[in-house]
C-alpha cells in the first residue's frame, strides 16, 4: 500500500510537470519545453535523462523492466514519448521525432500500452 501511494504520487508529479510542457513542446514548437519533458520522463524511470533519451528503444524497455515499475509507468512513458515524437516533427527534427516514435513503440508493445489512450492524470490536456 505504501510503495502504490509513493507511485501514484511520482506519477501525479510527472503529469504536473508535463502538462504544460507538452503542449507548448506541441502548440509553440518549443524545444526547451520538449527537453522539460524528456527530463520528467527520465526522472519517472528514475534514469538521467539524456541517459533515457539516448537509449535504443529496446535498452529504455530493459532499464523499465529492471526498475520494476515498467507497468506501472509504461502508459505515461508511451504517450509522452509519442507526443514528443509529433513536437518534434514539428520543429523540422525529423532524426529525434523518428526515435521517440520508436521508443513510445517499444514501451506499448513491451508493456501493454495503448499509444491511443490518454493516460487518466493527461486528460485534460487538449492536445489535438
Amino acid at each position: 500500500m505504501l510503495q502504490h501511494d509513493y507511485l501514484m504520487e511520482v506519477i501525479q508529479q510527472f503529469a504536473r510537470a508535463v502538462s504544460s510542457a507538452l503542449r507548448r513542446a506541441l502548440a509553440q514548437k518549443d524545444e526547451a519545453a520538449a527537453q522539460e519533458v524528456e527530463a520528467a520522463v527520465g526522472e519517472l524511470l528514475q534514469l538521467d535523462p539524456q541517459t533515457a533519451m539516448s537509449l535504443a528503444p529496446g535498452s529504455l524497455v530493459t532499464m523499465m523492466q529492471l526498475a520494476g515499475t515498467g507497468d506501472a509507468v509504461s502508459g505515461y512513458v508511451a504517450f509522452s514519448l509519442n507526443k514528443l515524437a509529433d513536437a518534434y516533427d514539428g520543429m523540422g527534427q525529423q532524426d529525434v521525432a523518428q526515435q521517440r516514435r520508436a521508443q513510445a513503440q517499444a514501451v506499448a508493445g513491451a508493456f501493454g500500452a495503448s499509444l491511443d489512450e490518454v493516460p487518466e492524470e493527461l486528460r485534460d490536456l487538449d492536445l489535438g
